[in-house]
């Protein structure tokens, strides 16, 4: 008897196209980049060879190294990766997943590149200093000289690792340096000091407690002046070819988001210029914020998919009490509601993305939208992240709590989009701030749920009762989490009532809207159309 004979085990989950998802083409229709169509399966289907993902699981297990300084004794503040991290880095760049949106002219172009950051699922890791590189132009533009320059660099599909002088280069990436130890997210709590110097450059001084990608060519980095709070583009080497007085102090040891190097920063007297005036450094910066903040929520509607597609690929291959898991009606349960939740992710997202777009294109009515709705929903979906991927989990039973089954690494992933740019208390009261200063926003957000107005008689009751505790001022920064919970449900309700599948829209009314619910996955009431949910996370499996 050969003891060693594999049966009953899912293949591995590789040479497929991870752009097939008809949630995601069908928003990238709808938000009016079908012209990316092909590019997005280009990227989709080089994510799902088995190389790629080799790459994403060796930058990970062999994260990134700190030299502070060479052999000889010199400073020298450098990061060394994998070239796996390179290939990565390479990939993303060439394919137009950071700033390339912002020097394409054609309507949708930050659509097209949300659905690449989606399909591109390999490493959430080095999705950090893309993510930033994306997030920096917007707020350099505050500086119009500066972003003249370095604009064209950072929107370069060349991938350029080497530190050397920027405007040298043939492209640049870019970073954030804003918490400090005493503050986090209290921002104005900083003490780092920015000094005014005779050629009008600024030197800084101070401790930056979390800075990630610390080999970016540019920073934008939060320091105290005169003036108050103020933003700084902060490079690695100087206009003379020297480092500037950045040191790196040491890498943080984390939970997951191996690959990217998060580190502390000591700025020693280092070299900066002002972006935007003095005093108005959050006001700046936080342009950037709010491009990564989008960035988040489209992370996790990466993680929320890929984790579906390995429990239902394991499901349709194992067996077990005489019959295929996907074939059992409980397992049918749980993964139909993952399809519902990753699907409400990605259809909310990628409205996002299309607000995104159009709003940088001057329209201030999707601007309003946006503002509102980018808050809302980074605090909910990035809150059903994790629960999301410990239940895909769960379905691999003992082999997905196993580091190759790959379905540990998002788990370890998705807690940090939550956390990133503002936690889950943080979104929430950001969007009560935007209720507050900018009632319009509530008026745009309220006008965009109400065009699925009667379609669905639990949405409309959602809607009512939302509505009823907006209205509702007491306590209301007690409330916030329940409110905004509810803002982001009726809007993802009302985006699926509009254009997902009957059974995808009805099953998440059912549950999330109407609390038919047991609040577990795996919960859905009968009456469901489940085949014709789970029909939208097998397309395209080997």
């Amino acid at each position: 008897m050969q003891t060693h004979d594999v049966t009953n085990q899912a293949p591995p989950l590789v040479g497929h196209d991870t752009a097939d998802d008809p949630a995601l083409l069908d928003a990238l229709e709808r938000e009016g980049a079908g012209w990316a169509v092909d590019e997005v399966h280009e990227l989709g289907r080089l994510a799902g060879t088995e190389e790629a993902q080799s790459w994403g699981r060796l930058a990970e297990r062999v994260p990134p190294v700190l030299h502070t300084h060479d052999r000889f004794g010199h400073r020298v503040d450098e990061v060394e990766y994998v070239p796996a991290y390179h290939s990565l880095m390479s990939t993303a760049v060439e394919h137009g997943l950071h700033a390339t949106p912002w020097v394409d002219q054609r309507p949708g172009a930050h659509v097209a590149r949300a659905a690449k950051f989606l399909v591109w699922n390999v490493d959430a890791g080095h999705g950090c200093p893309i993510s930033m590189t994306y997030a920096v132009v917007p707020a350099l533009r505050a500086a119009p000289d500066l972003a003249a320059v370095y604009e064209p660099l950072l929107a370069s599909t060349t991938y350029d690792p080497v530190l050397r002088v920027p405007t040298a280069k043939a492209g640049l990436t870019a970073g954030m340096s804003m918490t400090e130890k005493q503050g986090g997210s209290d921002v104005r709590a900083n003490t780092t000091e920015a000094v005014p110097q005779a050629d009008g450059s600024y030197r800084l001084t101070g401790h930056k407690w979390f800075t990630s990608a610390p080999m970016s060519d540019l920073f934008l980095a939060l320091a105290q002046t005169p003036g108050g709070l103020s933003c700084f583009l902060v490079p690695r080497v100087l206009p003379d070819g020297t480092r500037n007085p950045m040191h790196l102090m040491r890498l943080k040891d984390k939970l997951g988001n191996r690959s990217n190097a998060s580190s502390e920063i000591e700025y020693d007297g280092a070299t900066g210029w002002l972006v935007g005036e003095e005093g108005r450094g959050v006001r700046t910066i936080v342009e950037m914020v709010n491009m990564t903040r989008l960035d988040c929520i489209l992370g996790t509607s990466m993680g929320m998919r890929q984790a579906t597609l390995l429990a239902t690929h394991h499901a349709r291959h194992r067996s077990a009490f005489g019959r295929r898991l996907v074939d059992q009606p409980l397992m049918r349960n749980v993964l139909a509601d993952l399809v519902v939740e990753s699907e409400a992710a990605t259809t909310v997202a990628m409205r996002l993305a299309g607000a995104t777009d159009r709003a940088v294109r001057g329209d201030g009515s999707e601007a309003a939208f946006r503002r509102m709705a980018l808050a809302v929903s980074k605090y909910w979906v990035c809150k059903r992240g994790p629960a999301h991927a410990g239940e895909a989990m769960e379905c691999l039973g003992g082999n997905g709590y196993v580091e190759e089954s790959g379905l540990p690494r998002i788990y370890r992933e998705l807690p940090l989009l939550s956390i990133w740019e503002g936690s889950g208390n943080v979104a929430a009261l950001d969007a009560l701030r935007a209720m507050a200063r900018e009632p319009e926003t509530v008026e745009r957000f309220l006008a965009e749920v109400a065009l699925a107005e009667g379609a669905d008689h639990r949405l409309d009751d959602a809607v009512a009762e939302v509505k009823k505790e907006l209205a509702d001022t007491s306590d209301l920064e007690l409330r916030a989490r329940r409110v905004v919970e509810r803002l982001a449900l009726v809007l993802q309700g009302s985006l699926l009532v509009r254009h997902a599948p009957t059974a995808v829209a009805d099953a998440f009314c059912a549950t999330r809207l109407a609390r038919d619910w047991g609040g577990a996955l795996g919960t859905l009431p009968p009456g469901l159309d489940l085949d014709a949910i789970l029909e939208r996370a097998e397309v395209g499996l080997p």
